[in-house]
């Protein structure tokens, strides 16, 4: 998304980025958008050959970028060593930062997060955690009222009888999974069922590594359930975005949504 985006900002100055890594570290293609996208010109050599030319170019960029956006040092997701050393991670920071400041309506792809590996040398060798950053947060529209809306409001004595149904539909396709589902708020919250109970409906394996089987941190769970999400909105499944972190915290509302939408398409089956 951001690649395309750049090349059809900088369509007229005949600059192509094909790899984001490679093309953006030297700050050749980052002066030509901040021009493009925020009229700011820089004093700068406009081909950086050496090292130590291209880490004074950034820093000339970076400054402007900071004051522009009117960041603090120390809060920054991104650095000239970084950004020089074609960190992938502080190079996708720094231009949904740029992205979201000078075109606020571009719609960036929500919900984007990365697994992190983090290594610490200690005194018994080397130690290694996991950890998700977030890249792009979840889409901010509210869903517009629905039917769930109504039946907690108007007929919240019914709600048993839908949970009963949908924990009814979900156990017949997890049988095959030695599954049983009896409480929709704990039990789903995970995402760890909810990715199962989609790959039985829509008949595909999912592979082991793209999620947490036995998810412990929140973030873990959130990342799960964001998957799950996905899934559901790529195959035009679920009708509209639901915040993963209300499936995690337990909101019924909310799971009642995911889950009915699976049962909408599947129920014949």
């Amino acid at each position: 998304f951001l690649t395309d985006w750049i090349n059809s900002e900088l369509k007229e100055d005949h600059i192509v980025v094909k790899n984001m890594e490679e093309d953006l570290f030297d700050g050749l293609v980052l002066c030509h958008l901040l021009r493009k996208i925020g009229g700011i010109t820089l004093e700068v050599e406009e081909i950086a050959v050496s090292s130590s030319s291209q880490r004074h170019k950034l820093g000339v960029i970076m400054e402007a970028i900071s004051q522009s956006l009117q960041l603090q040092e120390d809060g920054l997701k991104w650095s000239v060593n970084a950004i020089h050393s074609k960190d992938l991670l502080s190079t996708l920071h720094l231009l949904i930062a740029l992205a979201q400041h000078f075109q606020p309506d571009l719609t960036l792809p929500p919900n984007v997060s990365v697994e992190v590996i983090i290594v610490e040398p200690t005194k018994n060798g080397m130690r290694t955690e996991k950890a998700i950053e977030l890249i792009t947060s979840s889409r901010d529209t509210a869903p517009k009222a629905d039917a769930f809306d109504q039946l907690f409001e108007l007929n919240p004595e019914k709600v048993d009888d839908v949970k009963q149904a949908i924990i009814n539909f979900v156990n017949k396709h997890l049988a095959n999974l030695s599954l049983t589902v009896t409480d929709l708020m704990t039990q789903f919250s995970d995402g760890v069922i909810l990715l199962l109970l989609i790959g039985q409906l829509e008949g595909f394996f999912l592979n082991l590594s793209s999620f947490f089987l036995t998810p412990v941190t929140q973030e873990n769970k959130i990342h799960n359930v964001s998957f799950a999400v996905d899934l559901l909105l790529d195959g035009e499944i679920l009708p509209s975005v639901i915040n993963p972190a209300d499936i995690v915290n337990g909101d019924l509302k909310a799971t009642l949504r995911i889950l009915y939408s699976l049962f909408l398409k599947h129920k014949h089956s």
